[in-house]
């Protein structure tokens, strides 16, 4: 899972199943959506909570690798949306990512084009993938504002374009927040629409490694996995994870996460599992109007 969003304040009647609805409306009337093998198996998740409920939906397209969805409510307390859209490897998208999670206080999202490749370092993909899309964050940024501070740790697969806030979970703040997640994954469907299959097998190629790097990354750093676990046991929250939610790190790449970010390695060989490692946090957006990166050496990629 990835991320949240919080909203009990808005009664039993609120769910992020809206956006999920609408999204594939929208993205069957561009391209032709097929069931995703993993949605069979996850499709009907039992819970340890009776008042917990699981939805879990994935697809695939010409274009699209993966396009999937997982919804969790608990009646009048937490509402969870973990929404994504991963292109072919032939493709070098960016990759859509929503992540919101509300509690009856407050909403944790983050709604960003994740880049395959470091922003500041790949000017040619900056200005192919973003230079264009900074109106969004022009027309966001007072309505969801940043949401305070934030690690370069956290920071290493997001866009200039991210919004990442904690709001108030009223319903303007939840209309506000319906608004952007259409208008970024609509102009994603744009991308997708106007994207050009790679015939370099090399660029194919490297592609793919970035998707995998992203995917391992997240199945291993995935925030929402102790809430995961609590609800459906430690087993099959891992099988989520890496077959459902960041499904293709087991068949993308065979590098491991150590591999990718050896800077995490303990002297048993295992994985520091701490949050933050080292780096800058940064309390106000690190982009300037450009989509250049102006926080100073994040060290994110």
């Amino acid at each position: 899972m990835s991320g949240g969003a919080a909203g009990g304040g808005l009664g039993a009647g609120f769910s992020y199943q809206k956006f999920v609805h609408v999204a594939l409306e929208q993205t069957r009337l561009r391209t032709a959506l097929a069931t995703h093998p993993s949605q069979e198996k996850f499709k009907f998740i039992k819970t340890n909570e009776d008042n917990s409920v699981f939805n879990a939906l994935s697809f695939s397209a010409p274009k699209i690798r993966l396009l999937r969805s997982l919804t969790i409510e608990q009646k009048n307390s937490v509402q969870v949306l973990d929404f994504a859209a991963f292109s072919e490897p032939e493709y070098d998208l960016p990759i859509f990512c929503a992540n919101a999670f509300t509690s009856p206080s407050r909403s944790i999202v983050v709604l960003d084009l994740n880049p395959l490749f470091d922003t500041s370092e790949h000017k040619d993909y900056r200005e192919k993938y973003f230079m264009n899309l900074m109106p969004l964050i022009d027309k966001y940024s007072e309505l969801l504002p940043w949401g305070g501070k934030i690690t370069s740790e956290s920071l290493r697969f997001f866009s200039p374009v991210v919004i990442w806030t904690i709001l108030e979970p009223t319903e303007a703040n939840h209309q506000i927040l319906y608004s952007a997640f259409m208008d970024y994954f609509k102009v994603w469907l744009e991308l997708m629409d106007e994207a050009v299959q790679e015939t370099s097998r090399e660029k194919i190629d490297r592609n793919r490694e970035a998707q995998h790097k992203y995917l391992t990354w997240r199945a291993e750093k995935d925030p929402g996995y102790p809430l995961l676990k609590k609800l459906i046991g430690e087993c099959a929250a891992k099988d989520l994870v890496r077959e459902f939610l960041f499904e293709g790190v087991s068949s993308l790449g065979t590098k491991s996460f150590l591999e990718y970010f050896p800077e995490y390695a303990q002297e048993d060989g295992t994985v520091n599992k701490k949050r933050s490692m080292a780096g800058k946090s940064f309390e106000a957006r690190p982009w300037d109007a450009h989509g250049q990166f102006i926080g100073g050496d994040a060290g994110v990629w």
